[in-house]
């Protein structure tokens, strides 16, 4: 009992998930109906792109940007290319992936620079970076992929629709980072060559082709749409299962279990015409307000899955939820990941992160909340 606590602990979206689901069968009685609601093609693409993502981290593909950190003189030039590492990854390989690459390093970084000081600081931005950097792309974040493939918008649409807010959150993060090194910028580094990248063994060649060949795969289900992408599920499973199978009990299933959770929650609700029109009611017109809000309480992931089939401005609720993980750690569940990366090298400095972390980005958040909330307004 000890060890399910500490893991339910660990993830604490699981146990709400769980429980959600489970109060909503009481509304709505499973039947054949609630399951053919659930978005599979989601869940199928979800895993697609978790099982890969995860050998990319294995095989160290981020190893020739990483490698350019020893070339970087000044603290401040360090920073603005680990945030920035971070803002362009997460476009590509999601928000959480990015963290769990480039906040080990920065903590590694610094230690070695001997500028703890900053860690915090620049961790919190490289959040921030996470979150609005993968607002870009439908494949940026969970949320995004699950709109996405939802809407019918085109990608290209997608991103004309994203893109204003995404400029803003550059420029945005740019004077965060001077503002932190104000009077300091030419501070050095003192790292010289690093050799943080790590290695690319040689036999490990054939993995490395494979898995950048299935994330091509997987990028091209997800954009086209096509309604292949069972088939696509089944080739990236059985090219992994060949190319290294061990990477298959690496896959976030916690994640996939989460979304399936609340698909059925989602479902169950939707199918309640009293539960219903009451959502309906209160998020028309309010798409943008309710998703942030919504998110505080289950993060924005699951509150897109609830919140979507009541949402008449998909525009709205996209801006909504790529900027709920600004506002508080349970905002979104990149955050709680950076979070937990942090605690794990300092124990006992939650409250420290916690604090820096939320007025770094309610900081942030008050630059962007009003314009993303006029420009969502025009509708996606």
């Amino acid at each position: 009992m000890k060890k399910l606590f500490l893991y339910l602990k660990k993830e604490p979206m699981l146990p709400v998930a769980i429980l959600a689901a489970g109060l909503s069968l009481l509304l709505t009685p499973p039947s054949k109906a609630l399951l053919t609601a659930i978005d599979w093609r989601t869940l199928g693409t979800l895993f697609m792109m978790l099982t890969v993502l995860e050998g990319f981290k294995q095989e160290n593909v981020f190893r020739p940007l990483l490698r350019l950190t020893g070339r970087i003189g000044t603290m401040a030039g360090l920073s603005l290319f680990l945030v920035f590492g971070v803002f362009f990854s997460s476009m590509f390989v999601t928000n959480d992936v990015s963290l769990i690459v480039f906040v080990p390093i920065t903590i590694l970084l610094f230690r070695a620079a001997q500028q703890e000081r900053f860690i915090l600081p620049v961790i919190s931005m490289e959040n921030i970076a996470a979150v609005r950097g993968s607002l870009l792309t439908p494949f940026g974040s969970p949320q995004n992929l699950f709109i996405y493939g939802q809407s019918g918008v085109s990608a290209w649409q997608f991103v004309r629709f994203m893109f204003p807010i995404w400029i803003l959150s550059g420029v945005l993060l740019i004077c965060f980072v001077l503002v932190l090194y104000r009077g300091k910028l030419r501070m050095p580094t003192g790292l010289g060559q690093t050799q943080i990248a790590g290695e690319w063994p040689r036999k490990r060649r054939v993995q490395r082709v494979v898995y950048f060949c299935l994330f091509l795969l997987v990028l091209g289900v997800i954009v086209s749409r096509t309604r292949f992408w069972p088939a696509a599920t089944a080739v990236v499973a059985a090219a992994v299962l060949v190319t290294d199978r061990r990477l298959l009990l690496k896959t976030d299933y916690v994640l996939l279990v989460t979304f399936f959770c609340f698909f059925v929650f989602s479902s169950s609700v939707a199918a309640n015409e009293t539960v219903a029109a009451f959502l309906q009611r209160v998020m028309n017109g309010h798409e943008y307000a309710g998703s942030i809000l919504l998110s505080q309480v289950i993060s924005n992931v699951p509150a897109a899955i609830v919140l979507y089939p009541f949402s008449r401005n998909t525009g709205a609720l996209l801006y909504g939820l790529d900027s709920a993980g600004l506002v508080s750690l349970i905002g979104s569940l990149a955050s709680v990941i950076n979070y937990r990366i942090y605690v794990r090298e300092y124990p006992g400095n939650g409250r420290k992160f916690i604090k820096t972390f939320t007025l770094i980005s309610l900081a942030f958040f008050a630059v962007v909340v009003l314009p993303g909330f006029f420009i969502s307004r025009a509708g996606m």
